[in-house]
């Protein structure tokens, strides 16, 4: 149970990696796991919280390694970016399969199955209760979809960056190889930084604080952890000032 009920942030930018849709496969989207990613994101409808998302690519396509392996860098990004497209839309039928009214939006124009990205449009969406999901990364070669959470964040004037890991928040060094690590309660924006600690790409960890905007990074298998995020329950990372 939750113990506290009601939210402490109004308008919440959700980033998920694009590895979340995995579960047991190799690669693809597993249906159980998108399942379960909507009835999490479900369990929070009637905090009557503002909820945008942003997905990786990465379970289809990942550009920065097909680069490494002599592939055009640009042709990769890109290649990633349609990758986001298609796990957007698996979790907005996941989603409105459950009664809740999503909408996609693509930084890449393609009018047939998405939105072009409108800040305008992408406010008012969130303002009549519908998820928007945001496709396509920034649009750019060269940025991550951490990037393009950060700045999609900044857009729509998110309250906070919610991060969902496999893991329970931001450790010292990685908990799965090392089971001495030790997890921060909170932690600055610098010291992320300085310490490496990948909890997003250094461009996103910049932008956050240079606008003052926290990021909260939590472990989305656990159930009801989403609903315990937003509702302020310690749980998970806090990154900020």
């Amino acid at each position: 149970m939750v113990s506290q009920k009601k939210a402490i942030y109004k308008r919440v930018l959700l980033k998920l990696s694009g590895e979340a849709l995995l579960g047991k496969q190799s690669s693809g989207v597993d249906p159980q796991v998108a399942t379960f990613i909507a009835e999490e994101i479900k369990s929070v409808s009637d905090l009557k919280v503002q909820l945008c998302i942003v997905i990786g690519g990465g379970n289809i396509f990942r550009g920065l390694e097909a680069s490494l392996h002599g592939m055009d860098r640009t042709s990769a990004d890109y290649m990633g970016m349609l990758a986001t497209v298609i796990n957007s839309l698996a979790l907005q039928s996941a989603l409105e399969m459950r009664g809740i009214p999503t909408r996609v939006q693509s930084s890449i124009a393609m009018h047939q199955i998405a939105e072009p990205f409108i800040q305008r449009k992408a406010v008012r969406h969130l303002e009549k209760g519908r998820i928007v999901i945001f496709a396509g990364g920034t649009g750019n070669p060269y940025f991550t979809t951490d990037t393009a959470a950060s700045l999609r964040a900044m857009e729509i004037k998110a309250d906070v960056i919610m991060k969902a890991t496999k893991v329970d928040g931001v450790y010292d060094c990685d908990p799965v190889k090392n089971k001495n690590a030790i997890m921060f309660k909170k932690i600055s924006y610098i010291d992320v930084l300085t310490k490496n600690l990948k909890v997003m790409d250094a461009t996103a960890i910049s932008l956050c604080r240079d606008n003052f905007l926290p990021i909260v990074v939590f472990n989305m298998q656990k159930k009801g952890n989403i609903r315990r995020a937003i509702c302020g329950e310690k749980i998970g990372t806090y990154v900020g000032d």
